[in-house]
């Protein structure tokens, strides 16, 4: 090394040690306060709210908006589970500030006073991945890229959170929770955490209608009940189930699936009016793809004759949206479930994106049985 620059590093390297060696002092004598009620000074609060800013504007800017976020269906996917995780902390028009949560390090915001700050890339951003030191957490999936679809759906009611009235809030959220309550407890169903169930999937398994949630209606018992040990597991993931699932005891489980089975499908409006997509569709559904070895969907889904097995799903008058997505799940190995799901995994697999929704235009213009 030249003398020269020996000479300039020295007096750097020796500044640098000085200022980690009182670092260490503030941080080894505790005069920094980690107390939430002693709130932040001016300057650090500037830096944080920077800080957060930016980072957030460069993590979204690889992020494509879906054109959908002012579908009624995807806005009422997101109140539920905005009432569910997010009110807490983050309030609704008649608590707008929890009180414990105003209590907090920093302060959770009431979303509809700050969400015009932010685009809809990075708001999902911030769904989906949460904020350090903030208490904001990720969205609740181990396989964080497993449910976009679920924080999208986040992100259309976020947006549309701020032009709510307090009743127009109540709606969209609660719908017929009351009767639900009633005709659960009626089943032995008691515990209000449980009863929300009703808030999403309707009094009578029905979905609330604007195909915004799938049908519970009709599908057997032991499909129901496996399928919520398996959102309970992770194995199914969705950052709206799997924290519900998690919470229901094993009676519950039980209940639930057969309080659902014995509700009665009724017939729905197909979302899709393409005839020639559930034209295609109907084709896949009864012969499958030869060329791509893919098994019919009849077989074991229905319609039209018994489901092969309990376990197995009955598809007919499902959302479009939803069978769409669960396809996609399956196909990039994010999705499991009953003991037989692994079958649908090389289904998924060989299908393509057109053919996913031709199947799924099919099966959402057939009455649910």
């Amino acid at each position: 090394m030249p003398p020269s620059v020996k000479r300039f590093l020295t007096p750097v390297a020796i500044v640098a040690a000085g200022l980690a060696m009182i670092g260490a002092l503030v941080a080894v004598s505790g005069v920094v306060s980690v107390r939430a009620s002693s709130g932040h000074w001016a300057i650090t609060r500037w830096f944080l709210s920077f800080s957060m800013a930016r980072s957030v504007s460069t993590d979204s800017l690889d992020v494509t908006v879906p054109e959908t976020l002012d579908d009624p269906a995807m806005i009422l996917r997101g109140a539920g589970h905005y009432q569910t995780g997010c009110y807490a902390c983050h309030g609704n028009p008649t608590t707008p500030h929890p009180r414990v949560a105003a209590a907090m390090l920093p302060p959770p915001p009431y979303l509809p006073d700050v969400t015009a700050q932010w685009e809809p890339e990075e708001l999902f951003t911030i769904v989906k991945h949460g904020v350090k030191m903030a208490g904001m957490p990720a969205w609740p999936t181990e396989a964080r890229d497993a449910r976009e679809d679920e924080v999208w759906a986040v992100v259309a009611f976020l947006r549309a959170f701020p032009g709510l009235s307090e009743s127009e809030y109540r709606e969209l959220v609660w719908g017929d929770l009351e009767e639900g309550r009633a005709a659960l407890s009626a089943a032995g169903i008691e515990r209000a955490h449980v009863q929300t169930c009703v808030r999403c999937h309707g009094v009578d398994g029905n979905g609330r209608g604007a195909g915004a949630f799938p049908l519970l209606a009709g599908q057997s018992r032991e499909y129901l009940a496996a399928s919520l040990r398996a959102y309970a597991s992770g194995g199914r993931p969705s950052g709206m189930m799997e924290p519900i699932a998690a919470e229901l005891t094993a009676a519950e489980v039980d209940a639930l699936a057969e309080y659902f089975a014995a509700q009665t499908p009724r017939p729905s409006e197909p979302r899709s009016p393409d005839g020639q997509a559930i034209a295609r569709g109907a084709l896949i559904a009864r012969e499958g793809v030869p060329a791509r070895h893919v098994p019919s969907c009849i077989d074991c889904h229905g319609p039209g004759k018994a489901v092969e097995n309990e376990e197995y799903p009955r598809l007919a008058g499902q959302p479009a949206w939803y069978l769409v997505t669960q396809l996609e799940l399956f196909a990039s190995g994010a999705r499991a479930g009953t003991e037989r799901a692994n079958l649908m995994h090389e289904v998924a697999d060989t299908l393509t994106e057109d053919q996913m929704a031709d199947v799924a235009a099919y099966y959402a213009a057939v009455p649910a049985e």
